[in-house]
């Protein structure tokens, strides 16, 4: 038998969701990105987003298998889909149905899309930023997604996507960074971060730290992610300090932003002191070679 593999990503989507979805479901993705793609007005298309709640749920993860992530990767994109639902991802082969999804009357679209989504309509079509051709296009409405404190929201433009760290300029880049770590988003999962760090957002990240302190308030482990190989001595001055007063979990960042500045090799006795201590952590560390990915090793 000749198995006929999808040739873009709307058909790769459709494929994954024909496994899970209910006959009917299924059929409503068929016939929507069916109506899509033969010129439905935006209202119509606004309605067939909104109408996919009936056929697929946010609580059902999309849960990708291996094969199907290799097969996902052949067509092009890099994102990754593990925080992905079932519902998120009907949506966004709906959208990829759009006929005109090459031009420029679709950023406006999209725009609209954005200003009237409920919270998962707006995950959704976040979601599908990397997917999207001629990306640039997106930027202005990207950034405004990484302005809201609603974390959802702000996780599907920030998180496991290649998006912004591909689209953003310097200074927006920063200000997704340093917002992730107000919200408590994992920095980990900010695809790019470590090919994007700098002095200027080490002294972001620093100013955050005294500001932190001044309020009487924890510093966040994962801040110290974003000193990189720029510490300065008035990080170091800051890491040794966190030693005392960050407890375990601070201690441990400490040592990642050390690993990561190449600074762990100094004999003195607090720092040996602090490596014996934390000896499994500094070994896990050292296999992810202290990049973002070895912030999961902290809590």
């Amino acid at each position: 038998m000749t198995i006929t593999l999808p040739s873009s990503v709307a058909a790769c989507l459709a494929t994954f969701l024909n496994k899970r979805l209910t006959p009917a479901a299924y059929d409503f993705l068929l016939d929507a990105s069916s109506e899509i793609r033969n010129g439905a007005p935006i209202d119509r298309r606004a309605q067939l987003f909104s109408l996919a709640s009936r056929h697929a749920r946010a609580s059902d993860a999309l849960a990708l298998d291996a094969a199907e992530q290799r097969l996902l990767a052949t067509l092009g994109p890099t994102c990754n889909t593990a925080q992905w639902n079932q519902l998120e991802t009907l949506r966004i082969a709906l959208l990829l149905a759009s006929p005109d999804i090459d031009t420029d009357a679709f950023a406006g679209v999209f725009d609209r899309g954005c200003r009237f989504a409920d919270l998962g309509e707006s995950c959704a079509l976040y979601r599908s930023l990397p997917l999207l051709p001629d990306g640039v296009r997106f930027v202005a409405r990207a950034c405004e997604g990484c302005r809201t404190n609603m974390r959802p929201v702000f996780e599907a433009v920030a998180c496991d996507s290649p998006y912004p760290a591909r689209h953003f300029d310097d200074v927006s880049w920063r200000q997704l960074v340093i917002k992730a770590v107000f919200l408590d988003v994992p920095l980990w999962r900010v695809d790019g971060l470590d090919e994007r760090l700098s002095p200027e957002l080490a002294r972001m990240a620093l100013d955050l730290v005294d500001e932190r302190r001044s309020a009487g308030r924890p510093v966040p482990p994962q801040l110290w992610l974003c000193l990189g190989a720029y510490p300065g001595e008035r990080g170091l001055q800051a890491l040794k300090e966190e030693v005392v007063t960050g407890g375990e979990p601070g201690q441990r960042g400490v040592l990642l932003a050390l690993g990561r500045a190449g600074a762990l090799d100094d004999d003195s006795a607090w720092l040996q002191r602090l490596l014996d201590a934390h000896a499994p952590f500094v070994r896990q560390a050292r296999k992810a070679r202290f990049t973002q990915r070895a912030l999961q090793f902290i809590r």
